[in-house]
């Protein structure tokens, strides 16, 4: 598969999808397992992560001021499978390096 190239528009958008799926999914971890401040941070976070997510949507939107600027359905799409093979091999490779740990 030939390289293609990404346009600026891509480019943020998965950066500030990425930036708010990963906020919100540590603001609700630390939320939830957290305690005291922490809880507060938590909450801070995953409330930080939903308003970049929903602004940006909402900007790329047909009705807002950079419509066009990217096919958003797409790029959500791409965005998530991207992160999903991330995480799956992520996992994979930590699991594997904990089980040579664990047997050595």
């Amino acid at each position: 598969m030939p390289f293609t190239a990404i346009d600026i528009g891509t480019f943020i958008t998965i950066l500030l999808l990425t930036f708010s799926i990963f906020l919100v999914i540590t603001g609700a971890f630390t939320a939830y397992f957290g305690s005291g401040k922490s809880r507060k941070i938590g909450g801070g976070l995953l409330g930080g992560g939903l308003v970049i997510g929903i602004v940006w949507a909402f900007l790329v939107s047909s009705y807002g001021p950079l419509n066009g600027l990217t096919d958003l359905k797409e790029t959500v799409i791409q965005t998530i499978v991207v992160l999903i093979a991330a995480v799956i091999g992520a996992a994979a490779a930590v699991g594997l390096f904990l089980l040579a740990i664990m047997k050595s």
